[in-house]
C-alpha cells in the first residue's frame, strides 16, 4: 500500500482484488510492459531549492527608447520574450514594451506569505521540443509530478499509472474503475505508436474514435484535459491531444523549483535590460512605413524595421482588427485558488483529479509536494485547486468559491483533513487560453499581417507553451528574412 498515503485514505485508494486475468501471467506481455522507460529528462528529487526574489519585475525604464533603427515588440509574455530572444541572437536592436509591471505574460509567479504562488495551475512539458532548443532546463531545477494521477470516483480515490514508468503501479490499478482493461491496453498501445497524420476533429470524437469506453473518457481523459485546455466538452482540436499526448509520452510533467515564472525570468535575462520597458501600454499601431506605435503616456514611437505583436488574443484584436480568426468564440476560463494547510492528506507529487462528474473542482494538487522551495522551510503546505469557467457565478467573493471548494474537497479526503485549510489567494483568469476548436491553422499561419507588422502569440499556434515560443521565433525569422530583402 502507498506510503505517501495518508493512513486514514488507504482504504480509499481502490485496488482491485478481483481475480487477474490470464494474459497478465504471459511473460512476452510481461516483458512487453517492462520495456525500458521512453527517454525522458533527467529530474533531481523534491529537496529544496535555494530560494531568491524572482526577477520577473524590472523597474520602468523610461530612458529606454527605440532606437532610429529598432524593431518594436509589443507584450513581454512567453511569444514576445522568445521573438526578442531570436532577433538578440541576429544582432538587430529592439525594445519590448510591456504593459505590466512584469514580465511572463499569463506565465507569472508570486510571492505571498513565503509561499510561490503561479498565477493559474501550470506545468511544464520537458518534451515540448521548442522548450527544449530555448532554454536551459538544468537552471530551471524542474522537479517532475508522478507520471500518472489520482482519481476520485464513487467515493474513492483511483491510481491510474504509466505503464511504462510504474509498471507495478500500472498493473495494480488495471481492475479499477477508471476505465477497462481494455480501456488501458488501447492507451498503452496508442502511447507506443508512432505519430501519424489523422484528419482535424474534436478530442472528444478522436478519443471515442480509439475505441476507448465512457468509463476512462468521463472519469480520467475529461478531468485530465480539462486541466490542459479548461475545456470540459472536449471540443478542443484533435491536433492538440495529438501532441500533447507525444509529449506526455515522452517526457515529465514539471514544475521549475522556484516557481512557473523562473521561464519567462531564464529567458529575459539573457536579453539586454536596456531593451525592455515595463508599464508601457500600446494604445494603437499607426500604419504606415514604418508604423508608429502609441502609447498611453502620449509618447509615438517608429518602428523603423517593423513591429511584432506579441500580446494576447484580446488584446491583439483589439490593437489590430483587421486579423482573421478561425472564431470568436469566448475564451477558456479558469480559477485557481490557493490554500494554506498544516495538514494535507497525500504526500505524493501527484496531480489529483474530479472525475466523479460532480461538483466545481477540477483537479487538485500539492505544490509543496513537488517541490519544497514552493512553501517557507519547515512551514505549511501549499494547496493548488483548479476549477474551469467562473466557478459557478462571477458574482460569488473568493470566500464564499473557496468554502465551497473545502467543502467538496471535505467529501473526497474528510472533513478533518481540510477543515483547517486557509484560504491564500484565488486567481480568476478571464483569459486563461483561446479557444481551439476546430478547423484551426496551427502550424501554417503567416505571421504577416501589415507592412512591417507581425503577429505571434499561442492563439497564432497551438494554445500551449511551446506554441507560444513557436509563434515568436515564426515571428522574428519572418521580420528578419523581410528585412533582408
Amino acid at each position: 500500500m502507498d506510503k505517501a498515503i495518508n493512513k486514514k485514505l488507504r482504504n480509499k485508494i481502490f485496488y482491485s482484488n478481483l481475480q487477474w486475468p490470464r494474459f497478465l501471467l504471459n511473460k512476452a506481455f510481461m516483458a512487453h510492459l517492462l520495456l525500458p522507460q521512453i527517454p525522458a529528462s533527467s529530474l533531481p528529487a523534491s529537496t529544496p531549492a535555494r530560494r531568491t526574489p524572482l526577477p520577473t519585475r524590472l523597474s520602468a525604464n523610461p530612458q529606454s527608447s527605440a532606437s532610429p533603427s529598432s524593431i518594436l515588440i509589443i507584450g513581454g509574455g512567453l511569444a514576445g520574450l522568445a521573438a526578442a530572444t531570436h532577433l538578440h541572437a541576429a544582432k538587430l536592436p529592439f525594445l519590448l514594451l510591456e504593459s505590466s509591471d512584469g514580465l511572463g505574460g499569463r506565465v507569472r509567479t508570486d510571492s505571498v506569505e513565503g509561499f510561490l504562488l503561479d498565477r493559474g495551475f501550470q506545468i511544464l512539458l520537458t518534451a515540448y521540443p521548442e522548450a527544449r532548443r530555448l532554454l536551459h532546463f538544468p537552471s530551471l531545477d524542474l522537479r517532475p509530478f508522478y507520471p500518472g494521477a489520482l482519481v476520485f470516483h464513487s467515493g474513492r480515490l483511483h491510481r491510474v499509472a504509466d505503464p511504462f514508468r510504474r509498471p507495478i503501479d500500472s498493473l495494480l490499478s488495471l481492475p479499477n474503475p477508471i476505465g477497462s482493461v481494455l480501456d488501458k491496453l488501447i492507451v498503452g498501445i496508442h502511447r507506443l505508436r508512432a505519430p501519424t497524420s489523422s484528419p482535424e476533429t474534436t478530442i472528444s470524437h478522436r478519443l471515442r474514435a480509439l475505441g476507448l469506453s465512457p468509463s476512462i473518457i468521463d472519469r480520467f481523459f475529461r478531468p485530465f484535459l480539462a486541466g490542459i485546455f479548461f475545456d470540459p466538452d472536449l471540443s478542443t482540436s484533435s491536433r492538440l491531444f495529438d501532441f500533447i499526448f507525444q509529449c506526455l509520452a515522452a517526457g515529465d510533467n514539471a514544475l521549475p523549483a522556484l516557481g512557473i515564472g523562473a521561464i519567462p525570468t531564464q529567458l529575459a535575462s539573457n536579453l539586454p535590460s536596456s531593451s525592455i520597458r515595463l508599464q508601457s501600454k500600446v494604445l494603437s499601431i499607426v500604419p504606415g512605413n514604418p508604423p508608429d506605435v502609441n502609447l498611453a503616456g502620449g509618447e509615438t514611437l517608429a518602428a523603423n524595421l517593423g513591429v511584432i505583436v506579441a500580446v494576447d488574443q484580446p488584446e491583439a484584436l483589439r490593437l489590430l482588427p483587421q486579423i482573421k480568426t478561425a472564431s470568436r468564440r469566448p475564451a477558456r476560463r479558469t480559477v485557481c485558488i490557493y490554500f494554506v494547510a498544516d495538514r494535507i492528506p497525500v504526500r505524493e507529487p501527484v496531480l489529483i483529479l474530479n472525475g466523479s462528474g460532480e461538483g466545481i473542482v477540477n483537479n487538485m494538487c500539492f505544490p509543496t509536494n513537488v517541490s519544497a522551495s514552493y512553501g517557507p522551510a519547515g512551514g505549511s503546505a501549499l494547496v493548488s485547486v483548479s476549477v474551469v469557467g467562473d466557478g459557478g457565478g462571477a458574482g460569488r467573493s473568493d470566500e464564499e468559491l473557496a468554502a465551497e471548494v473545502v467543502r467538496e474537497l471535505g467529501g473526497w479526503f474528510g472533513p478533518e483533513e481540510v477543515s483547517s485549510w486557509k484560504l491564500l489567494r484565488a486567481y480568476r483568469i478571464g483569459f486563461a487560453q483561446p479557444d481551439q476548436s476546430p478547423p484551426t491553422e496551427l502550424t501554417d499561419k503567416d505571421p504577416r499581417v501589415g507592412d512591417g507588422v507581425y503577429i505571434c502569440g499561442d492563439h497564432w499556434s497551438s494554445a500551449t507553451f511551446d506554441g507560444a515560443l513557436v509563434s515568436g521565433r515564426r515571428a522574428a525569422e519572418a521580420l528578419i528574412r523581410d528585412i533582408q530583402v
